[in-house]
């Protein structure tokens, strides 16, 4: 595929959001523009592993995190499609309570986490 558009073409492997049980809209941006795809296929998961697996064996395009898959795309396992629309990962982001009523073990991981590079 050369656009987003494109994968309706495609079998595509999902991924089921276990929040709310909806598949996950592939999110693309490119030149300011931001787009959602919803995608079809064959094969849907609830987590990016077995994916990442099936996109190993053929069995279709996944939309997992590049950290997830570089070492492949660099052995030759998998090929990177739509880089030009990938938008860069910003990071996760971790929402809790007040400082104040952090428990020791929530503040380690805070304290690990926000000084990890």
């Amino acid at each position: 595929p050369r656009t987003p558009q494109d994968l309706v073409g495609h079998d595509c492997i999902n991924l089921r959001l276990t929040t709310f049980g909806g598949l996950y809209a592939w999110e693309f941006a490119k030149g300011g523009r931001d787009l959602r795809v919803r995608v079809e296929g064959q094969l849907t998961f609830n987590s990016t592993i077995p994916m990442v697996d099936a996109a190993i064996s053929g069995s279709g395009i996944a939309y997992v995190p590049e950290s997830l898959v570089s070492r492949h795309i660099a052995e030759g396992r998998l090929t990177l499609v739509l880089g030009d629309w990938s938008p860069p990962f910003a990071g996760y982001h971790l929402y809790y309570p007040s400082r104040r009523l952090l428990s020791p073990a929530l503040a380690v991981i805070v304290d690990a986490l926000r000084h990890r590079s």
